[in-house]
């Protein structure tokens, strides 16, 4: 059985429209935004209601239409919220 070789959205490191592209390095500290979302993160990895391989499962899992129209912490919130409805945490309809 042959596998499916495409990359994923988020593996971005062998497309071709992003090679030889300068990496700006990003010394600014998050903002209120991205504290308040990391914040969450930990707390609810302290209650055990997530980790961080399924934070990442659930940024990877974002369509690439959306996936580059998000910001930073704005796709770990968006894994958040799918995590927390499968889970049964809170209700789909309940997250907009």
């Amino acid at each position: 059985m042959e596998q499916d070789r495409t990359p994923a959205t988020h593996d971005i490191g062998g497309a071709s429209r992003f090679r030889c592209t300068p990496v700006e390095p990003d010394e600014a500290p998050p903002d209120a935004f991205g504290k308040r979302v990391d914040a969450l993160r930990q707390l609810l990895a302290q209650k055990k209601l997530m980790t961080v391989d399924e934070l990442r499962r659930g940024i990877e899992s974002i369509p690439e239409g959306e996936y580059f129209d998000l910001g930073y912490y704005e796709r770990w919130l968006r894994s958040i919220a799918l995590l927390m409805v499968e889970k049964g945490v809170v209700a789909a309809e309940d997250v907009q």
